[in-house]
């Protein structure tokens, strides 16, 4: 059987990293690399918030290629949408037939990724689609992801749970109104440790800020990591 090769969308987080161990587990794929949108001015991922060398430390330990396409600041969504584009077209013509992504349920976000990746002649796959988050959440946990949130829209979610890690004690002090993966953007993480990887990512934790409206959790690659 030939394999379709795709991309990961690859956001640093918990669920892209959970995608990726389901994804290797579907005899029809072969992942080939992984697809990251980096703030340009501040080498981060964006919305994340994850540092770019941390990024990079996931993709050795994953073992895939990085493809990132770096994103002004500010970012139109007119311009993301040709920089992702741009580097898409270019996947395609290595022969890349589609791309994956971690989403969970918003309906809305679906779509939208299926029409911009149909126009470039693409498919779009969602192999976490439709699980109900709190199972998710406790198999992530359960099944050895490690991950630390990072950003928190303190709007939806504490601010006081910027830096900690997701693990069985954090989804137990969950509010209810927050979705236990974070899906309504309540909370974003940065995944250093399970079954997609090849060895933990070791870190540091740095500072706790607030700017442009969330809460961010700084993380730094730890020397010899």
């Amino acid at each position: 059987m030939v394999k379709e090769r795709i991309l990961l969308s690859w956001s640093s987080g918990k669920d892209s990293a959970w995608a990726l161990h389901v994804l290797r587990q579907m005899p029809r794929f072969e992942v080939c690399g992984l697809l990251t949108t980096v703030n340009e001015e501040h080498q981060r991922v964006a919305m994340h918030g994850v540092r770019d060398d941390l990024l990079r430390a996931q993709a050795a330990s994953v073992g895939l290629s990085l493809h990132s396409v770096p994103l002004p600041h500010p970012c139109s969504n007119d311009i993301y949408e040709r920089c992702v584009a741009e580097a898409l077209e270019e996947a395609r013509a290595h022969g890349v037939t589609g791309i994956a992504f971690g989403d969970l349920f918003l309906e809305d976000v679906r779509q939208y990724r299926e029409r911009q990746v149909d126009a470039l002649g693409l498919q779009a796959h969602f192999p976490l689609w439709g699980m109900e988050t709190g199972s998710l959440a406790d198999e992530m946990v359960r099944s050895g992801v490690r991950a630390v949130l990072t950003c928190i829209d303190p709007a939806a979610c504490p601010r006081e749970f910027a830096g900690r890690d997701f693990d069985l004690d954090l989804l137990a002090a969950l509010p209810d109104t927050v979705d236990a993966c974070g899906e309504n953007g309540e909370f974003h993480t940065f995944a250093y440790a399970g079954p997609a990887f090849s060895k933990p990512i070791r870190f540091d934790r740095g500072k706790v800020v607030e700017r442009e409206g969330f809460v961010f959790a700084d993380l730094l690659l730890a020397e010899g990591r």
